[in-house]
C-alpha cells in the first residue's frame, strides 16, 4: 500500500519540521516546567473515499484537570483495502507513533494508552479486529483502549481525518 505522509502539526495547523520525539519532549520539558501533570493517548482513525483513504493520527497531551491539546499527523492510502485491513492499519500507525515516543514517556514518567477506534459491541463493523487490535497493543506493552472509552482516536483522530 502506498502511503502519502505528511509533516506532524499542531491543531492551530503550525508545522513542525523536527521529528515527533523532539517536538512531544518540547511538550513535556514546557508542561512539567508549567507544573503540570500529564498523561499522553496516541490514537488513529481512517474515512475511506473513492480515490484513497485518508488516515489521521493524534498524540493527545492531557495536563490534569487543565485541559489538553494535541499534534496530528495525516496519511492517505489507496482504497482498494478491507475493513479489517483498515482497521489494522489505523492501530499499526497509533502503535508505531507510541513506540516512537515511549522511551521519553519513561524518561518524564508519563502514562501512556493507545487507543484503537475499534467498537468492543460484536454489531459495529469494526468488531471484526478488536482480537487482533488488542493483542497487538497489548503485545507491544501499551495499555489498550477501545471504544466508547478510546476518544483519541473516536474523536480527537476522527475530526481531523
Amino acid at each position: 500500500m502506498e502511503i502519502a505522509v505528511n509533516k506532524w502539526r499542531n491543531f492551530s495547523g503550525k508545522v513542525f519540521n523536527e521529528p515527533i520525539t523532539t517536538i512531544v519532549e518540547n511538550a513535556i520539558i514546557k508542561e512539567q516546567k508549567a507544573g503540570h501533570r500529564l498523561k499522553i493517548y496516541v490514537g488513529s482513525d481512517s474515512q475511506a473515499y473513492k480515490t484513497h483513504v485518508a488516515y489521521g493520527t493524534v498524540i493527545v497531551i492531557l495536563r490534569e484537570g487543565k485541559g489538553g491539546f494535541m499534534f496530528i499527523k495525516n496519511e492517505k492510502g489507496t482504497t482498494k483495502i478491507g475493513i479489517k485491513e483498515r482497521m489494522l492499519r489505523e492501530v499499526a500507525l497509533s502503535v508505531e507513533t507510541a513506540y516512537r515516543i515511549c522511551d521519553l514517556l519513561e524518561k518524564y514518567k508519563i502514562e501512556l494508552e493507545v487507543h484503537a477506534d475499534i467498537n468492543t459491541d460484536a454489531r459495529f463493523e469494526s468488531n471484526v479486529a478488536l482480537k487482533e487490535a488488542m493483542g497487538y497493543i497489548l503485545g507491544m506493552g501499551f495499555v489498550f483502549k477501545a471504544k466508547p472509552y478510546a476518544f483519541a482516536s473516536s474523536s480527537c483522530a476522527d475530526s481531523i481525518v
